[in-house]
């Protein structure tokens, strides 16, 4: 098992993908610690239901699970597979996350760098988090095109990074390319975290409609974004192919005893 992974001593697997069983407040606490010591870099996997079917899948994507600093349950699918194998696995939503990171950090003088999103949506962005939390440090943000770059316009990019000098380097490309794109800037960006947090950049920039309290706190979040982004449709069945895959080895489980 991963020991970076170990550093709050608790984790849980499933289908033999790590889940760090942190709360945020711990978590916060390790990102701050690395931000002051200056102790090199590394990234949280925000791992929703939909990421650990591809982690079982694709072992490029599991690799990236596998070795982040922690791997955040961020899919109510999860939660409710790990309660039928007898496991407890807090859920920890990749926005939240976010906004606590920019909450928390903010009189700490942290430094955040957006990289994703819609053209304009780093800025709306930035200026709407802003309006809430005045003390917030954006040092960049800047939206890619929907292609693949040339290496001289990767390379610019790793500039402009490294240039700001980001404590947090938040990556909205969407799942799997966010990740692969981590994975491969990992050791060429001088940033002690990067976090790639998909919708988070549209639910806090106001440009999708963010589920209210009550979809989120029961984890129906889904449900209700199916009602206006029907491509979740997809996404919705990977995460029943899994939960599906976790109810047959419980009862794989329980047949054995």
């Amino acid at each position: 098992m991963n020991d970076r992974l170990l550093q709050c001593n608790k984790t849980a697997r499933i289908l033999n993908v790590p889940f760090t069983c942190c709360s945020i407040d711990e978590i916060l606490k390790r990102i701050d610690q690395r931000i002051n010591d200056s102790s090199g870099s590394g990234y949280i996997s925000i791992t929703n239901t939909e990421s650990l079917y591809f982690a079982v899948r694709i072992p490029s994507h599991f690799q990236y699970v596998e070795y982040a600093d922690f791997s955040c349950c961020d899919g109510i699918g999860i939660v409710i597979g790990g309660k039928m194998l007898g496991i407890k696995i807090p859920r920890i939503h990749g926005p939240d996350l976010f906004l606590k990171c920019c909450k928390f950090g903010a009189d700490k003088g942290w430094r955040h760098f957006f990289y994703g999103g819609r053209k304009g949506v780093p800025e709306l962005l930035s200026e709407k988090l802003k309006k809430n939390i005045p003390d917030l440090i954006t040092c960049g943000m800047y939206s890619p095109p929907f292609r693949k770059l040339t290496s001289k316009e990767d390379q610019k990019i790793i500039d402009l990074i490294n240039e700001a000098n980001p404590d947090i380097l938040w990556v909205g490309l969407g799942l799997l390319k966010q990740e692969s794109w981590i994975a491969e800037h990992l050791g060429k960006i001088k940033v002690p975290w990067m976090v790639g947090v998909g919708a988070a950049f549209d639910f806090h920039a106001g440009t999708i409609k963010r589920a209210p309290r009550i979809f989120r706190k029961t984890g129906l979040e889904w449900l209700y974004r199916l009602t206006f982004e029907p491509r979740m449709l997809k996404r919705n069945f990977y995460s029943f192919l899994v939960v599906l895959q976790l109810a047959n080895e419980a009862l794989y489980r329980r047949n054995q005893h």
